[in-house]
């Protein structure tokens, strides 16, 4: 018996070491459960398939395609986009839920903040639609049920035993004293009644409410703090009745930010059973953590009861739960931890933010394509195309299907995979380099024998996306995946620029002064000329030939500014500039909308002193000030450039702050001396600008200040 139990007991062991011991990158991780950037999750079991709908995350406050993951084990999972007939404007849904009602069709609802904070609510016969709206378009929770102004959003639908339907939503709730719930009618969904639980029953409450039931018992989870920082964090009450009164339980909150801060910010969570056992379904930040908080991801752990009113504390593991079905895909992965090259791999550093306290030094190396962890990602060092990553499978296999799993689900890539015996000897395996069908993982099926495996990635679906990978996948043999596929778009390619350009450059060397009466023209290849408008004057100042902006005139670029410049793209910006008393945020130049003023898509150069200091993106959490506001009074040289992944920030030449974000921006005109906001008008002088379509380096930087200086000339 002895020699039985030793061997149990050290397999026990190690299985309880590789638990604890099991990091953000380590090779097959379980959580995340999704390869991508998706948040608030809803998880439902219809028959034997797994749907699992969130928030699409990674793109301007979460404004994401809708879209479902499917899964019959809860490991391996399909993405898929599916069609919702949105009212028109709105551009994003947020922490959808679905059921299925008494009449056999399935409901979705989704909240959204873009006309006041309402539910909506869709019908479809299939739980991936399409989805047709019910109640006309109209909300089914409108903001102010359950209490006056009370945001609708993050709503959970439960049937209750009477056959009505419960709906319980709220955000900001500790600013509205409490969550808010309705009882709708199951056949028409009109609201019967209405209120909230007060703070006192549900304390810190802020969002995402999760009703249970369990033993006859109701469990009410809820999210508290800010889902952006690492404050987020998940509680629970309990009660004898779905509306209350509840008690607050022990071990709160149960779940929250690890103390070395990879499971960051855990909340607006789900509840799946499974033979009596359940699992918390949660979103967390990404690794290293995006700036904005809302670059998230779905996680899933044990959750565990001690009794009908105390739940444990939940122990948030980068392993996860594994599967919960018998596995659909049955066979080894080739290429799991193969031997891997790439073109070029993008290193990210940062200096402290908000969002990661201890900065960022972090690789994105080709071996994570290849360590089926959805937390770890391959990308190339820039935007530039084509990128290559290269698998040595070790020996000659043979190779009849590749899975690919690229970094957003929901926007097309193009490529090729080839294959080789030697490395040097390539043979075409699959081509998809005219591909405009987005999907996860992308699926390439054939029939050869090789050694070595390379996919190019020729093209992406917007402009300054990045040719990056989660997941690779081989096998030998081919089972069965579902049947659909999103739909082709006739969107993009995004622009590509091997070589940053002038596009634009304003130059008064050879301008009078006096009163601007006519155009000013552009240097850059971009041609046009810069249009006035208000009384325009070119003047000295300090010494220094420069434009006069007095708060209401500003220039405005005759040329639309093209998509190089658009969504994510790499540029340039500067100008020589002198501010005899700086306000909280004055504009230098701006090229990109200010429409749908989303996270991050926004993008103009300032000279201010508050938090959109030195460039404005129109969200506080993206926004960047200067480290240290440059001297009013006098001249200087301010320069931003942004490489897809860091922003730098740079005055007379030296790093004054760098950032990390993506953008999201819409090309338009260029202004010069406003953002198209009066109160952001310039008020000073203007000698010189330049705007590339490319990132710079600080050698480039200090380049561009030593050709345009206008102090040399003084």
């Amino acid at each position: 018996m002895k020699r039985l139990l030793l061997p149990l007991m050290g397999l026990i062991m190690a299985s309880c070491t590789t638990e604890q011991n099991a990091q953000f990158d380590s090779p097959g991780a379980g959580n995340p459960i999704l390869p991508g950037y998706f948040a608030d999750p809803t998880v439902k079991k219809f028959g034997d398939t797994y749907y699992l709908y969130a928030t699409t995350d990674g793109i301007k406050l979460a404004s994401g395609e809708p879209q479902v993951w499917i899964s019959k084990d809860f490991v391996n999972w399909y993405n898929y986009e599916m069609e919702i007939e949105l009212p028109e404007g709105l551009t994003n849904c947020w922490a959808p839920d679905v059921m299925k009602g008494a009449d056999g069709m399935f409901y979705y609802f989704m909240g959204n903040c873009q006309f006041g904070c309402n539910i909506y609510g869709y019908v479809s016969d299939t739980p991936m639609g399409p989805w047709t709206p019910v109640n006309g378009g109209n909300p089914v929770i409108p903001v102010g049920t359950g209490k006056e102004h009370m945001p609708a959003l993050d709503a959970q639908f439960v049937q209750t035993d009477e056959g009505k339907i419960s709906v319980w939503f709220g955000t900001w709730c500790t600013s509205f004293g409490g969550l808010g719930w309705a009882e709708l009618n199951s056949n028409d969904l009109g609201i019967e009644k209405e209120g909230i639980i007060p703070l006192e029953q549900l304390p810190e409450v802020f969002e995402a409410a999760y009703p249970l039931k369990r033993n006859n018992r109701w469990y009410m989870f809820y999210s508290s703090g800010d889902c952006r920082l690492d404050s987020y964090a998940v509680h629970y009450a309990w009660s004898d009745s779905l509306y209350g009164p509840y008690q607050y339980g022990e071990n709160n909150p149960i779940l929250f930010t690890s103390e070395n801060g990879t499971i960051d910010s855990p909340g607006h969570n789900s509840i799946v059973e499974e033979n009596g056992n359940f699992y918390i379904v949660y979103h967390r930040h990404d690794n290293p953590h995006s700036s904005g908080g809302e670059f998230r991801q779905v996680c899933a752990d044990h959750l565990v009861f001690r009794s009908d009113t105390v739940i444990e504390k939940v122990n948030p593991t980068h392993r996860g739960i594994g599967y919960l079905a018998e596995n659909s895909i049955p066979y080894r992965n080739l290429a799991y931890q193969a031997k891997t090259s790439a073109s070029s791999c993008y290193h990210l550093s940062s200096p402290p933010t908000q969002f990661e306290s201890n900065g960022i030094e972090h690789s994105y190396l080709p071996e994570y394509a290849t360590d089926d962890n959805n937390g770890t990602l391959w990308k190339a060092r820039d935007g530039t195309m084509p990128q290559t990553l290269t698998i040595d499978l070790g020996k000659k296999q043979r190779i009849k299907r590749i899975m690919t799993q690229f970094e957003y689900p929901t926007f097309y890539y193009q490529y090729k995979w080839e294959v080789s015996e030697d490395s040097t000897n390539w043979v075409l395996f699959s081509d998809k380099t005219s591909n405009r069908r987005s999907g996860s993982p992308m699926i390439d099926d054939g029939d050869t024998q090789a050694r070595y495996v390379r996919i190019t990635v020729t093209a992406v679906e917007k402009t300054g996306m990045y040719a990056a990978i989660w997941n690779v996948k081989i096998y030998d043999k081919l089972f069965e995946t579902p049947p659909y596929r999103n739909k082709e778009t006739e969107e993009g390619p995004g622009n590509v620029v091997d070589q940053r350009r002038l596009l634009v450059e304003l130059d008064l060397n050879n301008e009078s002064t006096g009163k601007v009466d006519k155009f000013i023209e552009n240097k850059g290849e971009l041609r046009g000329e810069f249009m006035p408008v208000g009384e325009t004057i070119i003047t000295v100042t300090d010494g220094v030939k420069s434009i006069s902006f007095d708060g209401e005139n500003f220039l405005q670029l005759s040329e639309p500014v093209p998509e190089s410049l658009g969504w994510n793209a790499p540029f340039t910006a500067s100008a020589w500039v002198h501010n005899p008393e700086v306000g909280v945020g004055e504009c230098i130049v701006s090229w990109n909308s200010r429409r749908n003023m989303l996270q991050a898509s926004y993008a103009a150069v300032m000279y201010g002193t508050g938090p959109y200091g030195a460039v404005a993106h129109g969200d506080s959490y993206v926004d960047v000030a200067f480290d240290k506001v440059p001297e009013p009074g006098k001249w200087h040289h301010i320069a931003v450039t942004f490489d897809g992944m860091c922003e730098y920030v740079y005055v007379n030449g030296k790093l004054n702050r760098q950032f990390p974000l993506m953008l999201f921006v819409d090309a338009d005109r260029l202004l010069l001396g406003t953002s198209g906001i009066p109160s952001e008008n310039f008020s000073g002088s203007i000698a010189g600008m330049r705007l590339y379509d490319g990132f710079s380096t600080e050698e480039e930087i200090k380049r561009i200040m030593n050709e345009t200086s206008p102090l040399f000339s003084k």
